[in-house]
């Protein structure tokens, strides 16, 4: 927090305070036998259980179905989660929960199955049509108007921090773009959070997932301080993403030293245990530090790339429909964009590439730049990511279309620590092409 200080300064009519949200965590192995016990101190009596097809035949969701029932709670499963979901399978999510009148959500999955829970607990909640919650310009971002019902999160992959956040992202298919809802109301109540569950994860998945915890936290800790904002009419409308702030940069800082350590070897080596317990960690570190200062122009620009895919099928994931996974279609970018965001907060760009192992002696400031992407682009090599969108199956052609998606993604563009334009976009995925 060396450029603390300074990255802080108050200026007349800007935001002068931060604020502090944070779920209820519980994290070690063996926590998800203990779902029935926290759910029924949350006064649960009938739950509905959301997980995807895959999950619903594996120990982690009979651990968590029988200590709900063991708890005398009625469940309820809902196994129709999609990887990457839709706005179609966000209300079918919808329609299940208004029609069990639940008084209790439970989520066994990855970010997908986190998020496709938020969204049902929402709508069955507070009905109301469907893009009347989403983030403008894309929906009318109307503020989410009370508490849900409680939501215990139990994450099963190292990467997305959905326990953590208010976030909830799908695929709008008649716009192909991805986007969200974001209310602090979204946040589960208490996050369940076995590391274990991570082992038999492929090897694509723990990197695709590594990468978009390294995001979270690189993106946080480079966006705009919280400072600059205007400050706020009352409280209440004080945003959840309200910029880089000193106890984001805690996590931040955390998650980077992890992730410079461990991802590698987590990715590499399945039975590297160590190392995936401790990307578990870092995405939680990271996801609390997101969830208060947002993410920035990587996630903004991943949302095109993913909704756009044409044919690409990455190992380790369901076989069908093509498909960039999140983690992968962020960081795909990141090079780029961070060359780009650097003169903005050079120290910070410097500080985190030796975070996360890169060298730095003697690095000034026209170097933070590169010094950030050359850490990078090393560690996407030794973990086989894509090289840039090229890798995923763009070209030149698909530039325009490709920034025009991005451009609807204000919430997060505007939480960069540099302007970026629509032709700025252009540029940022032209130079994401390819990288060696």
């Amino acid at each position: 927090m060396a450029c603390c200080h300074h990255y802080y300064a108050l200026a007349e009519g800007n935001e002068s305070a931060f604020a502090i949200d944070v779920a209820s965590i519980t994290f070690g192995h063996g926590v998800l036998k203990e779902a029935g016990e926290h759910a029924r101190g949350l006064g649960m009596t009938r739950v509905a259980l959301f997980t995807d097809a895959t999950l619903a035949t594996l120990p982690y969701v009979t651990d968590v179905r029988s200590s709900l029932a063991t708890a005398g709670i009625d469940v309820a499963v809902f196994d129709e989660s999609r990887v990457e979901p839709t706005d179609q399978s966000f209300l079918a999510a919808a329609r299940f929960a208004a029609e069990g009148r639940f008084d209790g959500y439970v989520s066994v999955g990855g970010g997908s199955v986190m998020d496709t829970c938020k969204a049902a607990n929402l709508y069955a909640t507070h009905p109301a049509a469907f893009l009347d919650y989403v983030n403008a310009p894309i929906g009318a971002g109307k503020p989410v108007p009370g508490p849900l019902k409680p939501h215990i999160a139990c994450p099963t992959t190292c990467g997305t921090g959905s326990e953590c956040t208010g976030i909830a992202i799908f695929d709008l298919l008649s716009m192909q773009v991805k986007t969200g809802i974001a209310s602090r109301h979204l946040r589960p109540a208490r996050a369940l959070i076995d590391p274990a569950t991570t082992y038999s994860l492929p090897r694509n998945v723990v990197a695709a997932s590594g990468f978009d915890i390294l995001s979270h936290a690189l993106e946080s800790y480079t966006a705009r301080p919280y400072t600059r904002r205007a400050a706020p009419g009352k409280p209440s409308l004080r945003p959840m993403s309200q910029g880089a702030n000193p106890w984001s940069d805690i996590g931040c800082e955390a998650a980077l030293k992890l992730l410079g350590q461990y991802l590698e070897r987590g990715v590499n080596d399945a039975a590297d245990h160590e190392a995936r317990d401790n990307l578990m960690y870092a995405a939680t570190l990271a996801g609390i530090a997101f969830g208060n200062s947002g993410v920035h122009v990587p996630h903004g620009m991943a949302y095109s790339v993913a909704g756009l895919v044409r044919d690409f099928r990455p190992a380790g994931y369901p076989e069908g429909e093509p498909i960039v996974p999140h983690g992968m279609s962020v960081v795909v970018n990141a090079p780029s964009v961070f060359r780009f965001t650097a003169c903005a907060c050079p120290d910070r760009h410097i500080a985190a590439a030796g975070w996360l192992g890169g060298e730095t002696r003697g690095a000034t400031e026209d170097d933070a730049g590169e010094v950030v992407a050359r850490q990078l682009i090393a560690m996407m090599k030794a973990t086989a990511i894509p090289n840039g969108i090229g890798g995923v199956g763009y070209g030149r052609e698909d530039v325009p279309a490709l920034a025009k998606g991005a451009w609807a993604q204000q919430r997060l563009l505007t939480n960069s620590p540099r302007e970026v334009t629509e032709e700025g976009l252009e540029d940022l995925y032209l130079g994401a092409l390819a990288y060696w």
